[in-house]
């Protein structure tokens, strides 16, 4: 799936999209993978996967990201596309 990580939120939650992308704010600042790290940990958290479930396939970098949940839910992707 692709990602949208905005860093440095004032809390951290994975809701909504962006051109067709899964929003997920983050309280850590895009130093040093924190963002990305705490994106991931997010989208597990949200999927109901363990840390290790979630891969970063590619933007390491970027704030645009792909991702892949080993064994989430389509339908949560869905729900989680709509926003809250």
């Amino acid at each position: 799936m692709t990602v949208r990580v905005r860093p440095g939120s004032g809390r951290t939650v994975v809701a909504g999209s962006h051109d067709g992308a899964l929003v997920v704010r983050v309280a850590a600042r895009a130093v040093d993978g924190a963002a990305t790290d705490a994106a991931l940990a997010a989208l597990a958290d949200a999927f109901g996967v363990r840390r290790r479930q979630v891969a970063l396939v590619t933007g390491a970098t970027s704030r645009t990201k792909v991702a892949e949940v080993d064994g989430g839910d389509p339908d949560r992707l869905t729900a989680l596309l709509a926003g809250p």
